[in-house]
């Protein structure tokens, strides 16, 4: 479910659900391939700003291995 909590001209807030969790915006939303998380961000730190959620791609993140 999508829901609008609140409106400032064209930006607003809203919530939504996945079966994860509820996912506040807006958000950031890091991308989850090998090159961009391998070495550049630890999910420590991705805790520890308070990342709700991660965009992945199975597919980009199993060619990366395998061109490698």
């Amino acid at each position: 479910m999508y829901q609008i909590l609140a409106t400032d001209g064209k930006a607003k807030r809203a919530s939504f659900e996945t079966v994860h969790g509820t996912i506040q915006t807006p958000v950031f939303m890091n991308v989850g391939t090998a090159a961009a998380i391998k070495g550049a961000v630890a999910t420590t730190d991705l805790q520890e700003i308070g990342t709700q959620v991660e965009l992945s791609n199975t597919y980009i993140s199993m060619s990366d291995r395998v061109i490698k």
